[in-house]
């Protein structure tokens, strides 16, 4: 089996595990809230008594609903899983390029397990936000999929084998999320109480989620090679078609970051960095807050919310196939444009976001139109900006090249991939870890319109910004 079929059937394997709890954190923090309201010394009550005495300071309480509560907690929830992975990922980066990437996947693989253990058993919050401390800590696969992605291919293909990895995303959404739901409405079979320990009440998708993990790992003991250090040569026919095409060819364009100097991929990669940070940081704020939205608007339950997250997967996946990875031009050029074509449709479906909430006590058919229309824009979001932003910068951790052998030289330490890749992971980590609690806590105090409206502008202002990545001068392309 190829590599790269290897590491699609993993992260489908991976994905859909960690997809299936996304429409279920209203109704869990819902159930944990009614569990533990009687304990006034329980880390729940205390953190959710703080949030609503500072609600109540700031605003009149029959003016506010106490469901924005759940919106702050949860935020809180989204952030930790993400803060951790800020801290870790730089880290399982570098292990994996001293010993190797597979050795190091399989270790992170073992504690997501574990992770899934912990949530089947959580009967009380404090012991489900360990289940997000462990998987928060232990999550590698999509990094380290990357990096070996970038092992086995070369520059010109690099960007369509990454490809696979939004595929993987947008199939798991589709799926994941209204699995999920279909399982929390379902009790767990009889053989399961036989010992009368409680349960989750959402351990059936818990349970599905350990299975899924547990066939993963199996799975890529089997299948996977280790891949780190080889190296991708390119062939002497390809050089010379460079050098009798001039710069405008379109290999040209992925080969000019080969014979770019060490400083010049350092700069760009933090660039690409900052972008990551800035993106992520609002995007998924808008996205953890999407199912709240439904949940404190229209009250839908957790088959509704699959519904809408997987709709979005399914829209994802059809332009992921038809529109990404045959996309002409993927070179320095057209990556950064791509990421500017869906930073501008979250922007447009952000714009619809903040109309929405104005319609719902009037006209609720438009509100719920409003609603669909923003579900596609951000479906495009979702297919293009952060896979071009990684396969962008993977780019720059190709080995450089002798011109005269044709062979690769040592790598620079800073763009050893999986060092390299883990940074950048790691600054869009930061943005999930900010975002979440940032765009809830503005949610919470000003309410959706205001919250997706400001969103709106800071994508604007950052499409705007990256106009100098869309046409970088290499020394190469004269």
């Amino acid at each position: 089996m190829k590599v790269e079929t290897t590491v699609f059937l993993s992260l489908v394997l991976d994905l859909f595990a960690f997809t299936i709890p996304l429409p279920l954190f209203p109704r869990l923090i819902e159930w944990y809230t009614v569990r533990e309201c009687a304990d006034p010394s329980g880390f729940l009550s205390q953190t959710l008594q703080f949030v609503s005495n500072v609600r109540g300071f700031l605003y009149k309480a029959d003016q506010h609903s106490k469901k924005w509560d759940v919106v702050l907690l949860g935020g809180i929830m989204g952030s930790v899983f993400s803060t951790l992975q800020f801290i870790v990922s730089p880290q399982i980066g570098a292990l994996s390029d001293r010993y190797g990437r597979k050795r190091i996947l399989l270790i992170t693989m073992i504690g997501n397990i574990a992770s899934a253990v912990v949530w089947i058993q959580s009967t009380s919050f404090a012991s489900y936000m360990l289940s997000r401390v462990i998987g928060g800590l232990s999550e590698g696969n999509v990094q380290l999929a990357i990096a070996i992605l970038s092992d086995v291919t070369t520059p010109e293909n690099r960007s369509k084998a990454l490809a696979h990895v939004g595929i993987a995303f947008a199939i798991c959404f589709c799926i994941g999320p209204p699995v999920g739901a279909y399982f929390a409405s379902r009790p767990l079979p009889p053989a399961f109480n036989t010992w009368g320990t409680e349960l989750n009440v959402y351990a059936a998708p818990a349970i599905l989620t350990l299975i899924l993990l547990v066939l993963e790992t199996l799975f890529l003991v089997v299948a996977l090679p280790e891949t780190r250090g080889t190296r991708m040569h390119i062939a002497a026919k390809d050089r010379a078609k460079v050098t009798a095409d001039g710069p405008s060819s379109d290999l040209a364009g992925d080969l000019s970051l080969v014979t770019a100097t060490v400083e010049q991929r350092i700069e760009i990669l933090a660039a690409l960095r900052r972008v990551h940070f800035l993106f992520l940081g609002v995007f998924s704020g808008i996205e953890f807050t999407l199912t709240f939205l439904t949940f404190d608007l229209f009250d839908w339950n957790n088959r509704q919310n699959g519904a809408l997250i997987g709709s979005i997967g399914v829209i994802s996946a059809l332009i992921q196939g038809g529109y990404v990875r045959r996309a002409k031009n993927h070179s320095v050029i057209s990556l950064p444009a791509m990421v500017r074509r869906g930073v501008s449709s979250c922007a447009i479906g952000l714009v619809l976001l903040a109309i929405l909430p104005q319609l719902v006590a009037t006209n609720m058919t438009t509100a719920v139109r409003l609603l669909q229309g923003a579900a596609v824009c951000l479906a495009f979001t979702s297919a293009t900006v952060v896979n071009s932003l990684t396969s962008y910068a993977s780019l720059q951790c190709d080995e450089s090249v002798d011109k005269d052998t044709g062979k690769p030289t040592a790598e620079h330490p800073q763009l050893a991939k999986g060092k390299a890749l883990g940074q950048f992971r790691s600054s869009g980590q930061l943005g999930r870890a900010l975002g979440p609690l940032l765009a809830c806590a503005s949610y919470w105090s000003f309410g959706p319109s205001i919250t997706y409206a400001v969103s709106a502008a800071a994508m604007l202002l950052l499409s705007f910004s990256m106009k100098t990545l869309t046409n970088p001068k290499w020394p190469s392309q004269g």
